[in-house]
């Protein structure tokens, strides 16, 4: 589907809205409704199940979304934190440069200076998107955190967190005292993170509150022990920095052994680079075949990496490849910097007495981000039905239940369907219009099961009571016991479990 297409469908079905729509919405800024924030919920979940849940020394915390300007200073993000804008003179809107330039240099614009950005819009003759002109400003860097006053006062100054990285930085010292004084030692953050985009675009791929599910890994960089070998031979679909350098953007599925062996990177990096990719293949479902791993060059790289590949899906409605999630190496950089601006020594002790400053590999989702493509490849057109093909353990409804002829069998269905609320599923209860038409509209909330109260479910007395589910995607049906229901349905909900680190 093209973007505004489907958009106008999640939003018509309580998906997602723009923010203060009755005003005219604002800008970079996204409401959830009740398909969205279930869905969001069940996305999170399965995250935190996939990676927190991955070693018993990975823990998630919940920490605060204001950070001092001290934190900030010292992380880099108030000198480095920026976008290059470009300023329309002519009708005086501003635009980030890579949007300006995206026809022209569909690769983005990381890694150059502002001259030579100003260079490439002189000489391919880039005009305003808005207006037509060629009156387009020399680049000046942005820098995108919010800044608020603070204290009663205001004389302080702190800013809206701009990534929940730091976070779990300012938190390993106490992390290091609640867990068991080892490494590796996982710290997980899902929360809140803003920035303030020049020119929010994309619906939820560029928002300036959105987001983040990132796991901060601190390992000894002397040993860093993966199960390496029970992985080396699966294949990854990448797409080397060299080989893009060079002018192609073709997938190469490469083994981990050859990453790690002639490709150059550490064992620990392709393993977790791998249990990432999974996580997009195996449990969001995205296909193999519309995910690749794009590793960005020295000069492409955030300021703090040593090591970054972005995680992408080729999505129909953005027009190609987006990032939506990525994996990290980012060293010593954060404790370091964060023991030089707090004047307090951020290394540790392992066990023989080495004293150590632990380095960071960072795993990364945009749940925002994982939603709009979770949509735009998993929502399908079949004749005159539209089925969104949810992973059942992902669906925001797990089960809708329906009385075949409201009079007669709505009292049954209405225990029935409080009931399974209380054994924990997410329910529907619907008795409007024809069957037909309600299975409809759980096909298209993505809903995996369809009850049935009928004629047969008050015949089989109560200690034989069957109803008939449908399920979504074959279409199929059966009939069931009522006892077996609950079960049969959580069992459908439980998320992968993750492969032990």
């Amino acid at each position: 589907m093209k973007i505004d297409e489907l958009f106008a469908l999640l939003r018509r079905r309580g998906v997602l809205w723009p923010s203060a729509e009755i005003y005219g919405g604002a800008q970079g800024l996204y409401d959830y409704g009740p398909l969205g924030a279930a869905l969001k919920r069940r996305v999170e979940d399965a995250w935190v199940a996939w990676f927190v849940g991955a070693s018993r020394d990975y823990y998630l915390i919940d920490p605060v979304e204001i950070l001092p300007e001290a934190v900030v200073r010292a992380s880099g993000h108030l000198e480095n934190f920026t976008d290059p804008e470009v300023t329309c003179e002519n009708c005086h809107t501003d635009f980030r440069a890579d949007t300006v330039l995206e026809k022209v240099r569909p690769e983005g614009v990381d890694g150059l200076t502002n001259p030579e950005i100003a260079e490439i819009i002189r000489a391919k003759g880039v005009k305003c998107p808005k207006c037509g002109s060629n009156a387009l400003s020399v680049p000046k860097s942005f820098n995108l955190m919010f800044g608020l006053d603070f204290g009663v006062t205001g004389h302080d100054r702190v800013y809206l967190r701009p990534e929940t990285a730091q976070s779990s930085y300012l938190a390993f010292p106490r992390m290091w005292d609640v867990g068991r004084r080892a490494l590796p030692l996982g710290v997980a953050v899902v929360g809140k993170a803003y920035r303030n985009e020049i020119a929010p675009r994309q619906i939820l791929f560029r928002m300036r509150s959105f987001t983040q599910a990132e796991l901060q890994i601190f390992f000894d960089p002397e040993r860093f022990p993966v199960p390496f070998d029970r992985v080396k031979e699966e294949k990854l679909p990448v797409v080397r920095a060299a080989r893009r350098l060079a002018g192609s953007e073709e997938v190469e599925w490469t083994s981990a052994a050859d990453l790690a062996g002639a490709g150059g990177l550490p064992e620990f990096y392709v393993y977790h680079l791998l249990h990432s990719y999974r996580f997009y293949r195996d449990v969001l479902r995205f296909p193999a075949e519309q995910l690749r791993l794009l590793e960005k060059s020295e000069q492409e790289r955030a300021f703090y990496n040593r090591i970054h590949f972005d995680i992408e899906a080729n999505l129909e409605s953005l027009g190609g490849f987006r990032e939506i999630g990525g994996v990290h190496y980012r060293g010593d950089y954060d404790l370091s910097r964060h023991g030089t601006g707090s004047g307090r020594d951020l290394s540790v002790t392992l066990t023989g007495g080495r004293s150590v400053l632990p380095h960071v590999l960072e795993l990364t989702l945009g749940p925002d981000r994982a939603i709009w493509a979770l949509a735009d490849l998993h929502l399908v057109r079949e004749g005159e039905r539209t089925v969104w093909r949810l992973p059942a353990y992902l669906a925001p409804i797990a089960v809708g239940v329906f009385p075949l002829i409201e009079k007669a069998h709505a009292e049954y269905a209405l225990r029935l369907a409080d009931d399974l609320a209380a054994a924990g599923l997410s329910v529907q209860y619907d008795a409007t219009s024809s069957i037909g038409r309600r299975y409809a509209r759980m096909d298209e909330a993505g809903t995996p099961f369809g009850v049935t109260v009928d004629g047969d479910t008050l015949a089989d007395g109560p200690a034989h009571d069957t109803v008939t589910v449908r399920e979504r995607d074959s279409k199929g049906q059966t009939r069931v016991a009522v006892a077996e229901l609950a079960a049969r349905i959580e069992l459908a909900r439980r998320f992968p479990r993750p492969p032990s680190i």
